[in-house]
């Protein structure tokens, strides 16, 4: 099956797999899938990403554990909401001053700079703009 965004693939199944109480969500694996994911750990929004190998490349899978605050019966979600903003078919690009807040800094914003993917507190820290993926909160 081809897929014309992958990103957009990737959010939308977390959502859904935070929706329906999931507590792994398997996703096809690329660089910047698992650099996403990276971000959402360090965040504190996910609880663990692994990589699972599959017998060609196409059948690498990152397999995301979905975070989740609570006892069993009164479990809630870390993500609330998760939104991609820059598509192939209108990508969002960002100046250093201009990169959104997410709920006044509640959330996160995933960017792809020069410097590599990044938060956008992080981007700006180190003064550098790019293609904002994803708003996270």
């Amino acid at each position: 099956m081809s897929i014309n965004d992958p990103i957009a693939d990737m959010l939308t199944r977390i959502r859904n797999g935070v929706m329906s109480s999931h507590t792994f969500v398997a996703i096809p694996n690329s660089k910047l899938k698992v650099e996403i994911a990276r971000i959402l750990k360090e965040e504190g929004f996910i609880e663990a990403y692994e990589i699972s190998e599959g017998s060609k490349p196409s059948e690498h899978m990152l397999r995301v554990r979905l975070k989740y605050i609570g006892e069993r019966r009164t479990k809630r979600p870390v993500i609330t909401g998760i939104q991609r903003v820059s598509r192939p078919g209108r990508r969002i690009y960002s100046h250093k001053k201009e990169i959104p807040w997410v709920l006044s800094g509640m959330g996160i914003s995933i960017l792809t700079t020069p410097k590599g993917v990044m938060t956008g507190q992080k981007a700006r820290k180190l003064g550098v703009g790019g293609e904002i993926l994803c708003k996270v909160w």
